[in-house]
């Protein structure tokens, strides 16, 4: 019987064993998970740890202080600037190495490999697809070119990989351990990967609306796109002062002569096709206010990038000091320098352009073998990218994608991106595939004296374009739209193009020196909201996916503003006034049919009616109006667009209320499924009795509060796979439309001011905290005083304050 019972404890350890070591679909390998030495429970800080540590590494070139304030924000002090970028490489490791290595798997699409779910493939096929592999190799190759750029991407690379070579089992991140993966070495294509990954991010799939137009176009006319779609917004303020003027351009494209039959004809050899809908448009505000506007008589930077918001932060904060720079601010774990912030004599911030840098291109292929294409008179031959997506299970699944002068084929018979009626072949040229060093803007901008040396720095950014805005301690504002921008015909790009010759190319890029741009404007602000940068005047042709309403709202603000203070900057980031609801509230309460109302419906009128426009965390009245815009647009719309087949882009909220106010006729009111004519109040009244009914169900359950029916949330970088590791909930203010731009998933990823006194006055904040670890309690320690509209001063420490009593560790790296 001992025997027995050995023998069936023996096969019950050996199946633990086997069980507990095992990853089981997305169940983690427990015995490793769960083991108190090595799994994550490791990832747990005690409070009060000692944070003072010493190292020693050969690459070094001399001696390393970083100090670690009350927020974990390290100061870095280097007698050398590649030992300063080898130690922030490690920094960065130390605190966020998962991130790093997450998202730049997701930009080379090789998220399977780590990942069980199976709609992951379609995934890593569309990144490459795009070619964002292939467009940060041809990067890394110019980058590597300037020796100075190289320098920096060699130091903080193998800074990042010193912190790899260091990591135990026991100290792996905690979502190494619950995905049961290991970190690989860093490289400067990583680097890159990353850059692309934020091109793709801000001027990506989601601003190119050629596809979605392109389907529209066989059901509407040119007349209605334009008028759907219209360049310049009534109500704009533009980011160049109106009446600016330009100087006549140096160049001129030339539109081909065939182009009405082969461009805007209704082209049925493009097959319609299914683009994925964005879930938050990302955007940002920045301003400026001339020491004649301010207080002090200096200078007020201020910027607010709208990113997805994330824990851990896409953004890491720092301070690095060597004998060539001082620059303090927030930098990108996974690429060197600081990218918005300040040093001792100018400041800069970014928003994003929205312009499309994105164009389509109809390819014919010989034959199925997709290996030649028709271009210019004869068969041309592909180059063949064969990618291999590596799955988790051990599998692999192998896509070949043809690469034309345009660049790679998107979609093809070969992938649909799951829409299996997709027959059309379509090439996709992006600026981003193009050689281009933005590193070297970072380097430049960090070391930045002055206005000049600021136009030098931002010569070499290509791509994504984005709003530049500097500020001086010697009184200087300006701003540049600063980007590699095509230089199009007009209307070239709006719609998939012929690409069967060279007809359609661009013909080259808007010179530098003619992308929008001012220096110390008399009107003594300059502010920036993704709308469209210049009024008609412009001499250019510049599509792309603007936004007016925060524009307006802070030029509202900026012009009647005096003797301007920090604490006044504050209130207008965290400003909820919506410039858009004061518009059409009294529009569509004018055109109301209130004696068609019922009670419950007229008590929701009265809310509307009393609202300030302010969309507070507690109001109702922008949960009645966001409702109301929704039915109506609906109501508007939906007859119409559904003859179109597949994806489709509705008008943005400005345009929507601009076109009705001018024309109260406008045909697409009227309901075409029904015999009678529609007028416009009728719709209006329908539209609203429709969210009426929908807004009494969730009375019921939320009292039709703001925060609850927005629903915002932080959440994990794994999202739905890990909700604990997130916020879920926020109970916060703010809308995509209104300068406090928290929407559901996106907002003010990093609030920054800086006063350009003598000694500079910053201050800054952002929703996350400074550690990547779920067990730390720099977790997400900032949330609740974003949330609250408080800053953190930002402290420009001197390493003669090395004594002060903010510092909690110090951090000693020395030549070994």
């Amino acid at each position: 019987m001992r025997i027995v019972a050995f023998l069936i404890s023996t096969v019950i350890t050996g199946t633990l064993i086997f069980a507990l070591n095992k990853r089981w679909g997305t169940v983690p390998a427990l015995g490793r998970f769960l083991s108190p030495q090595c799994g994550f429970w490791q990832a747990g800080e005690a409070s009060g740890e000692a944070l003072d540590e010493d190292f020693q590494f050969a690459e070094l070139k001399g001696k390393v202080s970083v100090y670690l304030d009350e927020r974990l924000v390290p100061h870095v002090f280097a007698d050398k600037d590649d030992d300063a970028y080898f130690v922030q490489g490690f920094l960065h490791a130390k605190y966020r190495l998962w991130q790093m290595d997450f998202q730049t798997r997701y930009a080379a699409g090789r998220l399977s490999e780590v990942l069980s779910d199976p709609r992951l493939v379609n995934v890593d096929r569309l990144q490459r697809r795009m070619g964002m592999v292939y467009a940060a190799e041809i990067m890394v190759k110019e980058m590597e070119k300037d020796p100075t750029t190289k320098a920096m991407l060699d130091a903080y690379t193998a800074g990042v990989n010193r912190y790899i070579q260091t990591v135990t089992e026991a100290s792996l991140p905690f979502e190494f351990k619950l995905l049961g993966y290991k970190p690989e070495p860093w490289s400067n294509l990583k680097i890159a990967l990353f850059i692309k990954l934020m091109s793709a991010d801000l001027a990506g799939l989601s601003y190119a609306k050629d596809l979605q137009f392109t389907n529209m176009k066989s059901v509407f006319s040119l007349q209605d796109m334009d008028l759907l779609f219209p360049q310049i917004s009534d109500s704009s303020k533009p980011i160049i002062p109106a009446g600016t003027a330009f100087a006549p351009p140096a160049v001129q494209p030339v539109p081909p002569a065939n182009l009405d039959s082969l461009y805007y004809g209704n082209d049925t050899t493009v097959n319609p096709v299914q683009v994925p809908k964005p879930v938050d448009i990302k955007g940002s505000n920045n301003w400026a206010v001339s020491g004649s506007k301010t207080a002090s008589g200096s200078p007020i930077l201020c910027n607010d990038p709208h990113l997805r918001l994330s824990l851990p932060s896409i953004w890491y904060e720092m301070q690095i000091h060597t004998p060539t720079m001082n620059a303090y601010g927030a930098t990108f774990p996974s690429i060197p320098g600081v990218v918005i912030g300040f040093n001792d004599n100018v400041a800069f911030g970014f928003t994003n352009a929205g312009r499309d840098v994105i164009d389509y291109y109809r390819i014919r292929f010989r034959d199925e073998s997709r290996r030649e294409y028709w271009y210019n008179g004869q068969w041309k031959a592909c180059q063949m990218r064969v990618e291999e997506i590596k799955k988790r299970d051990g599998s692999t699944v192998t896509d070949t994608i043809a690469y034309t002068v345009f660049g790679p084929v998107l979609y093809d018979k070969t992938f649909t991106n799951g829409d299996s009626t997709i027959t059309t072949a379509l090439a996709m040229r992006w600026t981003a595939h193009d050689p281009s060093n933005e590193a070297l803007t970072w380097y430049k901008l960090d070391r930045a004296k002055d206005y000049a040396d600021y136009e030098e720095a931002i010569k070499f950014f290509s791509a994504p374009g984005q709003n530049m805005l500097f500020a001086s301690k010697s009184g200087d504002i300006a701003i540049r739209q600063q980007g590699r921008f095509p230089l199009r015909w007009k209307g070239q790009g709006v719609y998939v193009m012929p690409g069967e010759d060279s007809t359609f190319n661009w013909q080259g890029w808007i010179p530098q020196e003619e992308n929008p741009h001012v220096l110390n404007p008399a009107q003594g602000f300059l502010q920036s909201a993704n709308q469209r940068p210049v009024d008609s005047t412009y001499p250019y042709f510049i599509p792309g996916d603007y936004f007016t309403p925060r524009g307006v709202s802070a030029y509202n603000h900026l012009d009647t503003m005096q003797r301007v203070t920090p604490q006044d900057m504050m209130k207008l980031q965290y400003d909820v006034y919506s410039s858009m609801a004061a518009d059409a509230v009294p529009f569509l309460l004018k055109h109301v049919e209130e004696n068609y109302l019922n009670s419950d419906e007229l008590r929701y009128i009265r809310d509307l009616k009393n609202w300030d426009f302010r969309v507070t965390t507690t109001t109702r009245g922008a949960t009645i109006y966001q409702a109301w815009f929704d039915s109506l647009e609906k109501v508007i719309w939906s007859d119409e667009f559904a003859q179109v087949k597949k994806t489709v882009a509705y008008p943005v909220e400005q345009t929507f209320f601009e076109i009705l106010a001018r024309d109260s006729a406008f045909h697409f009111i009227d309901n075409i499924n029904t015999p009678q004519v529609e007028t416009l109040n009728q719709q209006v009244t329908t539209a609203f009795k429709m969210a009426a009914e929908a807004l009494a169900k969730e009375e019921a359950q939320n009292g039709l509060v703001w925060w609850k029916h927005k629903g915002s949330m932080i959440q994990h970088l794994l999202r739905d796979a890990v909700p604990a590791l997130g916020r879920l909930n926020v109970e916060a203010p703010g809308w995509g439309n209104v300068l406090n731009a928290f929407g559901k998933t996106s907002g003010p990823s990093w609030r920054m001011i800086v006063h350009l006194t003598p000694e500079t006055e910053a201050y800054g904040i952002y929703p996350a905290g400074q550690s990547g670890n779920p067990g730390s309690k720099f977790y997400d320690n900032f949330i609740d005083d974003w949330v609250a509209g408080k800053y953190y001063r930002l402290w420009v420490m001197k390493e003669s304050e090395a004594a002060d009593k903010r510092i909690i560790g110090k951090l000693t790296f020395t030549k070994a």
